[in-house]
């Protein structure tokens, strides 16, 4: 051997500031549960997200047969009697539309109320408008009056983001207003919406959505993409606008690759072809769905946009197929790889903390029961983790 130990310093100092960027930029998966949705509700008509529930049942008593097997009747339906919604913004964007002051102040003040008055989802947040120059005040108004009326946790969901300025401009918010209302620093947290393609690529070429990660100074939780406002941007006609159109699938391609790492969470867009009407146009808007559903898990987003009761159904059914179709070759791929054993696929760590997420994820959405996979809850979460962070 020619090293020396002076060699080893010398080259820990040459990349210590390198270590310490990817401590801070690439912490890994964020821990706890992610929800499989999230339910956008204009605000003015927020006091109707507890019969979601109810419409979604009366829904599949009113088409039936269910657009899923039957093995998983009786878990989605429990599921819609006992958590219909798993994540709630209380909409002040696009859904509610332009109102004068004096009606959106209103409408924050009684949103509020509602939410703090009863049950509700395990996560909500508010979707305010676009901080570009026309509704930028607006916006501000909305989050300060909704701090001075709302005392639980919440996310902020901030549409139309175009470039860095505006989430540093958020940052800056947020830092403002966390003084102002006494709250200890790094609180407010938002999301950010990825709806127009200069928020993917930029006018120099680089990959904006990475930079506003950056720009977001750790307070960004998560990524979530516009179908309709995208693709309209990109020049798509209307009747092709979708989930699954190319220009989708590269714009969710760059965020997840500027995620990758970060805890940024990511999230799918919606279909606006909704389960209503006859029979027939509602088992059609139900196979479409499950199909979207289905195809948003396989290509790594756990979470979508759901705009009507009646798609509940086929979000929880999709997500529930997706996990027990996989559930016992993952179980198996993961006990060869522990146990050494060879099988007819060769898994790399990688691939085993994959696995374990998979698993995780099963659990959390309540998928899977935890007797059926057989891994300690905490096992699994050891496991999904980089073996550098394994303690």
């Amino acid at each position: 051997m020619r090293l020396s130990h002076d060699d080893y310093v010398a080259l820990d100092a040459r990349l210590a500031t390198h270590d310490a960027f990817l401590l801070e930029r690439y912490p890994g998966e964020r821990a706890g549960r992610q929800p499989v949705h999230t339910v956008y509700v204009p605000a003015d008509r927020i006091a109707g997200f507890r019969d979601w529930g109810s419409q979604a049942l009366a829904a599949l008593d009113e088409h039936p047969p269910l657009p899923f097997p039957a093995a998983l009747e009786e878990r989605v339906r429990a599921k819609l009697a006992a958590e219909p919604i798993e994540d709630l913004r209380v909409d002040f964007e696009d859904g509610y539309g332009v109102r004068d002051d004096e009606q959106e102040d209103a409408a924050v003040k009684q949103a509020a109320a509602v939410l703090l008055d009863g049950p509700r989802p395990p996560f909500t947040g508010i979707r305010i408008k676009s901080l570009e120059a026309p509704t930028r005040r607006r916006a501000l108004r909305t989050l300060d009056l909704w701090l001075a009326h709302y005392s639980e946790p919440f996310v902020v969901t901030l549409p139309k983001v175009s470039g860095l300025d505006q989430v540093d401009a958020m940052v800056t918010l947020c830092e403002r207003l966390e003084d102002a209302y006494g709250l200890s620093a790094g609180t407010l947290r938002f999301e950010i919406q990825v709806e127009l393609p200069a928020a993917v690529v930029g006018a120099d070429g680089t990959a904006t959505v990475a930079r506003l990660l950056t720009a977001a100074a750790g307070r960004c939780t998560g990524l979530h993409y516009g179908t309709y406002d995208y693709s309209a941007a990109a020049g798509v006609a209307a009747a092709y606008q979708a989930m699954d159109h190319p220009v989708a699938d590269y714009a969710k391609a760059v965020m997840q690759a500027a995620a990758a790492g970060t805890g940024v969470r990511l999230s799918d867009g919606s279909t606006n072809i909704l389960p209503v009407g006859s029979a027939v146009a509602v088992h059609e808007a139900w196979t479409l769905h499950c199909r979207l559903v289905r195809r948003s898990l396989e290509r790594g987003f756990y979470q979508g946009w759901d705009l009507h009761p009646a798609q509940l159904p086929t979000r929880f059914a999709a997500t529930y197929a997706f996990f027990a179709d996989g559930m016992d070759a993952a179980i198996t791929r993961l006990r060869r790889y522990l146990d050494r054993q060879a099988g007819g696929v060769l898994d790399e760590p990688a691939t085993a903390r994959a696995l374990a997420g998979y698993l995780l994820r099963g659990l959390d959405c309540g998928a899977l029961e935890p007797d059926a996979v057989g891994f300690a809850r905490t096992e699994l979460a050891a496991l999904a983790l980089p073996p550098t962070d394994r303690r």
